[in-house]
């Protein structure tokens, strides 16, 4: 049989067992009678397995589970960074992993996601965002993963805007995929969470031991909540990218810095069609200010002050009061699940496009 699509993938994540119930269930215990696979709480749980194993599939590696995206990337960075490294990061990505970094002991070199692209050489390990947050620009994963192990570094990609159905870093080459699935994956807006995956099965083991010793754990609610909201995953994608593609019709000439990778107009779409499997909900654009965006929210019956994305609600999030180096009325736009034509209708009236 050829490979299954994404929403079977998705929906059968874990397999069906006669006289059990449909999905995986959290396992709460701490303890363990010994002699099976489990010991203790902290080093093992059925629940982070069952997500692990399917995450693990979406992106062609293995999987390790993370209470958060923020816990998913300070493991890597902390794992494969010694002092005195150099780490390449994004300098338009998502402004927390950029303070983590510079409050360690290490080089942190910052480059546009979109280049140009110093040397490689004595970087440790280089860590991209494709498309970037907020800005959604897009690098060329290949290219980029190429000539970084020319130059013995490591790779890592924060997938999460992209989403595990979006993109698939590693076929592309990287080493390592970060996600904060507390966004599109988990997609329901009640849950932090996030996961790691490595082309490398001995990198895998190297941040489970590191899970283990910080004490970085995830809950195992918080786990099967991930797993139950990774179901729809495939259906949201959907309706999320057709609202995006609305509303970027909608905006279009009518607002400065429109951007989403997924409109051939796009200065991104066509390396972005090349990489990625399809496209979500997130865009991107400006207001004349700060109280332009405030008026816009205070008009809208449907869209959410948030700063977050990927959920089922439409929501906006002026991205320059968190700290990112943006003009101040740039929006980062999540559009969610709604009836189109509402959510058109809604956004046109909050904006005075009517």
């Amino acid at each position: 049989m050829s490979e299954l699509g994404d929403g079977t993938r998705v929906v059968h994540a874990v397999e069906a067992v006669p006289g059990e119930p449909f999905g995986a269930q959290p396992v709460f215990a701490s303890v363990y009678h010994l002699g099976g696979q489990d010991t203790y709480g902290r080093t093992g749980n059925p629940t982070w397995r069952a997500l692990e194993s399917v995450l693990g599939s979406l992106d062609g590696g293995e999987c390790v589970v993370f209470p958060s995206g923020m816990a998913a990337i300070s493991a890597v960075l902390r794992t494969v960074l010694s002092t005195g490294d150099t780490l390449m990061l994004p300098s338009d990505g998502y402004f927390v992993a950029r303070r983590f970094a510079s409050e360690m002991d290490i080089n942190v070199v910052q480059v546009p996601t979109a280049g140009p692209y110093p040397s490689f050489e004595d970087v440790r390990l280089v860590l991209l965002e494709s498309p970037s947050n907020p800005g959604l620009d897009v690098c060329d994963i290949a290219t980029l993963a190429d000539a970084a192990h020319a130059a013995g570094a490591l790779v890592a990609v924060d997938n999460t805007t992209a989403t595990p159905l979006g993109q698939r870093p590693l076929e592309l080459g990287a080493d390592i995929v970060v996600s904060s699935d507390t966004k599109a994956v988990a997609g329901h807006s009640d849950v932090q969470f996030g996961h790691v995956t490595a082309a490398s099965p001995d990198l895998a083991a190297s941040f489970r031991d590191a899970r283990a010793l910080s004490g970085a754990i995830p809950g195992p609610f918080e786990t099967w909540l991930t797993l139950r909201g990774l179901g729809t995953l495939d259906l949201r994608l959907e309706r999320q990218a057709k609202n995006a593609a609305a509303l970027y019709e909608l905006l279009s000439g009518r607002v400065a810095g429109l951007r989403w990778p997924g409109a051939a107009e796009d200065p991104a779409h066509l390396l972005a069609a090349q990489q990625m499997r399809r496209f979500n909900g997130v865009l991107t654009f400006e207001l004349e200010s700060a109280e332009a965006v405030e008026t816009f929210l205070a008009k809208s019956r449907l869209v959410s002050a948030a700063t977050s994305f990927g959920g089922l609600h439409s929501t906006a999030d002026r991205r320059a009061q968190w700290g990112d180096p943006v003009p101040e009325g740039l929006v980062r736009f999540s559009a969610g699940c709604e009836d189109t034509r509402d959510l058109v209708t809604d956004v046109s009236q909050a904006l005075g496009l009517v």
